[in-house]
């Protein structure tokens, strides 16, 4: 097995506060209440960071690492389908295609949920529409992020929850890895 440092402390703060911001808002807060809204300022300063971090962060955190890739996600599912096992260190090409679903998806939640608090759209319907398909889509994308996290994690023999807690991915020594 091989250890190696991959989600810098930075990430992973943004990644479980993320995780706690967008669950208080989802399932927790009532979303007429002030403190809904001062939750959803938290998400628009947890995405500016991670955009900023993205450009100038650690190696696997920047978006250079990870650029979104059909070709490379639709390569990852036929490894998937016929058994084959590539080891990626950083983001996987759909694990790369979730981040900027999640990351798009947010933000326009937190523009459709801020204009909805403006004179100019107040009690227009089409923002809170937006809102709520947004969050809808986002909460299916979570599910869908957390069970691909599991699938991976047992498919690859890569304990990936274990990493975003730690920041340290322990690899198989077998499998080569980019």
């Amino acid at each position: 097995m091989k250890s190696i440092k991959v989600w810098d402390p930075a990430v992973r703060l943004f990644h479980w506060s993320l995780v706690a911001a967008f669950t208080a808002n989802a399932l927790i807060l009532d979303d007429d209440t002030k403190l809904h809204q001062y939750v959803g300022y938290v998400v628009v300063g947890l995405i500016a960071f991670r955009v900023v971090w993205g450009l100038v962060g650690s190696q696997y955190a920047r978006f250079s690492s990870f650029p979104p890739s059909v070709t490379g996600a639709t390569g990852q599912l036929a490894e998937m389908a016929t058994g084959r096992k590539h080891i990626h260190v950083g983001h996987t090409p759909l694990g790369a295609l979730m981040i900027y679903n999640l990351l798009f998806t947010l933000a326009v939640i937190t523009l459709s949920g801020y204009l909805m608090t403006t004179d100019m759209f107040w009690g227009v319907e089409w923002p809170e529409e937006v809102h709520k398909i947004s969050i809808t889509w986002a909460e299916f994308s979570v599910v869908l992020h957390i069970a691909a996290v599991i699938f991976e994690s047992r498919r690859t023999k890569v304990n990936l929850p274990r990493a975003m807690f730690t920041g340290v991915k322990v690899l198989p020594e077998t499998q080569g890895g980019n």
